[in-house]
């Protein structure tokens, strides 16, 4: 699985406020905080970027 999956799985069942500190405890400290907060940097997660990631799957 990879990182954006776990991301995405997390906001999904969370329902109050998101952190990546959050994220990292809910996977017992498989994922540093720091990891994710790098991986959220990296790219552009706007709502066209999400739309390509999902396209494919949606139109199924």
């Amino acid at each position: 699985m990879d990182m954006l999956d776990i991301y995405t799985d997390y906001l999904i069942c969370q329902n109050k406020y998101a952190t990546a500190t959050g994220l990292s405890e809910m996977l017992d400290g498989e994922f540093a905080h720091d990891k994710v907060t790098r991986f959220l940097r990296l790219q552009d997660f706007g709502s066209k970027a999400l739309w390509n990631y999902v396209k494919k799957s949606v139109r199924e």
